[in-house]
């Protein structure tokens, strides 16, 4: 498929059920916040080797927060719901407890599934620490050096999907960078998605498998430019650098709504060609056919 510049090659982008929680950090302002973001989401950004899979929701406005303090929603996607909550404990722990002025809130209060964080947290606060009800939900106030750490008890659990991707290619490397940017700043204007790569751009792609028998994946040598000639090579002619954008998201439609987003990016950058990384449809039942989302994008 052509549209404009861009090819739109004929393949699908293949992603999982994954389990997710929504964390509301709260803090006295914008620099904190952001310590704390940069903080509890970092090593975050494949569950090949990571705990869990993270990234901003959204920035909120203190009208949108619990304690009407500057917030943030954040995502963390996990394979299971005991590996995320584990992942969840230690990240709110070392990561947002420690960072001044912030709070953590539950954003999913309606999920039936609960995984614990206050309810282990507190234990840190060494028979100080003290309950606290408002409405339905219960919070736990721990005793820290500035104050008080309010967690929540529990922090609802959800289904979510998340490997989405598209891989964008080119013959100038700056131009397909500056436009996988682009498209990672259009995805991060939307509800419910997050790109949880360095800057939402990965240039390490990775296939199921190894040469070495104890790695789970490695390289996708077919899009590595210094292999083009030894290697069947999956990169169109001419292009010497591909960026892949992951998109970890909610539920089926958000993900393709971002991938979407991202298709359209290229088209505006008149990039070479938009692909998809897959592992023939047998790993993930949910499968995100570029052309057919691509379609709504014709003229």
């Amino acid at each position: 498929m052509q549209i404009a510049a861009t090819t739109i090659l004929p393949t699908f982008a293949e992603a999982f059920d994954m389990k997710y929680v929504r964390l509301i950090v709260t803090a006295q302002d914008r620099t904190w916040l952001e310590a704390a973001v940069h903080a509890s989401t970092g090593y975050a950004c494949s569950v090949i080797a990571c705990d869990a899979e993270a990234g901003v929701e959204t920035w909120l406005t203190p009208e949108q927060t619990p304690d009407q303090r500057p917030g943030v929603s954040l995502l963390f996607f996990g394979m299971s719901t005991d590996g995320l909550g584990k992942a969840i404990v230690k990240r709110v722990g070392q990561c947002l407890m420690t960072c001044p002025t912030t709070a953590v809130f539950d954003g999913l209060p309606e999920a039936e599934r609960r995984s614990p964080v206050g309810a282990q947290l507190r234990y840190f606060g060494d028979g100080f620490q003290k309950s606290k009800r408002l409405g339905k939900q219960r919070f736990w106030r721990i005793p820290v050096m500035d104050g008080e750490f309010i967690v929540a008890d529990s922090v609802g659990v959800a289904a979510g999907v998340a490997g989405g991707n598209v891989i964008l290619q080119g013959p100038e490397s700056e131009v397909v960078l500056a436009a996988a940017r682009d498209a990672v700043h259009r995805i991060a204007s939307l509800a419910g998605v997050i790109t949880p790569f360095p800057g939402g751009v990965a240039r390490s792609g990775s296939k199921v498998g190894s040469r070495y028998p104890k790695l789970i994946a490695s390289t996708n040598e077919a899009y590595c430019p210094t292999l083009i000639g030894r290697v069947p090579s999956e990169l169109l002619p001419g292009a010497v650098a591909a960026y892949e954008v992951v998109i970890d998201g909610v539920d089926r439609s958000s993900v393709a709504l971002a991938t979407k987003a991202a298709i359209q990016a290229a088209i505006d950058h008149r990039i070479q060609g938009v692909t998809a990384g897959n592992y023939g449809g047998k790993l993930g039942k949910h499968h995100f056919h570029l052309q057919e989302i691509a379609s709504e994008l014709i003229p």
